[in-house]
C-alpha cells in the first residue's frame, strides 16, 4: 500500500475514534421509528461533513475518492463497528448512479445536493407479478398534457415509510414488447394518490413495503431518459444494486462480520477452524471481485467491465452472507436462537446469527434471485443460448 494510502488510513481511524457513536448499538436496539430516523439523518450529516458519506460519486458533487481510499474507508468503518447507512441507501447508490447516467442536468442539480441533505429515496421496481420477472410489471403512465398519469402496485419497497422520492419503473406503451414499453420516472413521495403500507417480515421489523399509486400525476420533467427507454435507464439502477454497492458490504462482511464469527467460534474445534479458513478464503475473494469491477467501470484502461460481472459479484456475496450467518447460527448456542435483538442501524453481519440469517434472504431474493444471476452469468457472460420463452 502507497504511503499516501497509509496516511490516509491513519486520518480515518482518527476520525473514527472520534466520531463513530460508541453507544450505538444499545440506543438503536428497540429504538422507535422516530430514533432510528433521527439517528440515521445524524450520522450522514456527520459523515458527510468529514467528506466520508459518497466517495464514490465524482468529485465536483463531493466524491472523488479512489478506488484505493474507498476500500481504506470502508475497511476502518467496519473495524470500528460503525452503523450502516440504512436509510440513505439508495438515494447515494442506486438514485446518484440512476441520475449521474441518465438525469438531466436539471435533475441532478436538484436532487444530487438534496441527497447530501438528507433526501430519502427508495426504489419502486418489484410488482406482485413482477418480481425477479420484472419486465412484466403492470404499474401504467399515460401521458395527459405535461404529467404522466400513474396507477399500480409496488411491492418490496425497502423504507418507503420514510422516502422522500422514489425511482418508479412504469408501463406506458401496452402494446409494445414487455422491455420496449417501460419508462423511468422520479416520484415526489407526498403527491396525492400515493398510500405506502408497511408489511412486516420474518424478524418483526417493517422494513420492506407496499406502495400503491392510484392516479398519481407525475410532471414530464420527472421522465428519466426517453419515454419507452426506462429498461435500458433501470439498467443503470440495478447495476449499482449489483456492482458498486458490494465494495461497502464486502468490507463489512470480511472485517466486522468475520471478526463476529471469531468471537462466537469454539476456534480450537478442527472442523470449525477449517470452516472459518474457507470463509476468509472466500471472503479474500470478494473483496477482490468487488474491487475489480470498481475499478475496471471506473477507468476503462484497467480493462472492460464484462456484462455479467455486477451479477458474479451480487451472486457470491449475497450466498456467502447466508452461508456465514447460517454457520453462525449454528455455531452460537442456545443465547444465537434466544436473544433475537438485533440493533437497528446494523448490516446483515451483525452478530446476532438467527436475525442476520433470516435477513440474509433479502440478498439470495430481491435485486434479481440467485437463479436470475446464474441465468444471466450463463447467457450474458458465458455466451450460452437463452432459455426458452414460457410462452
Amino acid at each position: 500500500m502507497s504511503a499516501e494510502l497509509e496516511q490516509f488510513r491513519e486520518e480515518v481511524r482518527a476520525w473514527c475514534a472520534d466520531n463513530v457513536p460508541r453507544d450505538w448499538r444499545q440506543s438503536q436496539t428497540g429504538a422507535t421509528e422516530k430514533e432510528f430516523v433521527a439517528f440515521q439523518k445524524a450520522w450522514f450529516a456527520t459523515l458527510h461533513s468529514a467528506g466520508y458519506a459518497v466517495p464514490h460519486w465524482p468529485r465536483e458533487w463531493g466524491g472523488g475518492m479512489s478506488v484505493g481510499e474507498q476500500v481504506v474507508l470502508y475497511q476502518e468503518l467496519a473495524a470500528h463497528d460503525a452503523p450502516r447507512l440504512v436509510l440513505a441507501f439508495v438515494g447515494i447508490h442506486h438514485a446518484a448512479s440512476t441520475l449521474l447516467v441518465a438525469g438531466t442536468d436539471e435533475q441532478r442539480a436538484r436532487h444530487l445536493p438534496a441527497i447530501l441533505d438528507g433526501e430519502i429515496w427508495v426504489q419502486g421496481f418489484s410488482e406482485p407479478e413482477a418480481g425477479s420477472d420484472l419486465a412484466s410489471l403492470r404499474t401504467s403512465a399515460r401521458r395527459e398534457g405535461d404529467h404522466y398519469i400513474v396507477n399500480g402496485q409496488k411491492l418490496w419497497a425497502s423504507g418507503g415509510m420514510h422516502a422522500d422520492w422514489c425511482l418508479l419503473l412504469a408501463r406506458t406503451d401496452p402494446d409494445a414488447p414487455k422491455r420496449k414499453g417501460i419508462s423511468y420516472f422520479l416520484l415526489d413521495m407526498t403527491t396525492p394518490g400515493v398510500e405506502v403500507r408497511p408489511i412486516r417480515n420474518a424478524i418483526g421489523d417493517s422494513h420492506f413495503c407496499e406502495i400503491f399509486l392510484n392516479d398519481v400525476r407525475i410532471p414530464a420533467a420527472n421522465l428519466v431518459g426517453a419515454e419507452n427507454a426506462g429498461w435500458q435507464v433501470a439498467q443503470a439502477t440495478l447495476g449499482a444494486e449489483r456492482g458498486m454497492t458490494m465494495l461497502e458490504l464486502a468490507e463489512r462482511l470480511g472485517n466486522a462480520g468475520f471478526n463476529w464469527l471469531l468471537q462466537s467460534s469454539p476456534i480450537d474445534d478442527p472442523v470449525v477452524a477449517d470452516k472459518l479458513a474457507q470463509f476468509e478464503i472466500e471472503i479474500t475473494g470478494l473483496r477482490g471481485m468487488c474491487r475489480k469491477v470498481v475499478e475496471d467501470s471506473e477507468n476503462p484502461a484497467n480493462g472492460v467491465t464484462g456484462p455479467a460481472d455486477a451479477s458474479i459479484v451480487k451472486l457470491f456475496y449475497s450466498e456467502l452472507l447466508q452461508r456465514m450467518t447460517d454457520f453462525g447460527a449454528e455455531i452460537g448456542g442456545l443465547a444465537a436462537h434466544t436473544e433475537l435483538a438485533k440493533p437497528m442501524s446494523s448490516g446483515w453481519e451483525s452478530g446476532a446469527w438467527v436475525l442476520d440469517f433470516i435477513g440474509s434472504w433479502e440478498w439470495t431474493i430481491p435485486g434479481g434471485a440467485s437463479e436470475i444471476q446464474r441465468t444471466i452469468i450463463g447467457e450474458r457472460g458465458l455466451g450460452l443460448p437463452r432459455e426458452p420463452s414460457a410462452v
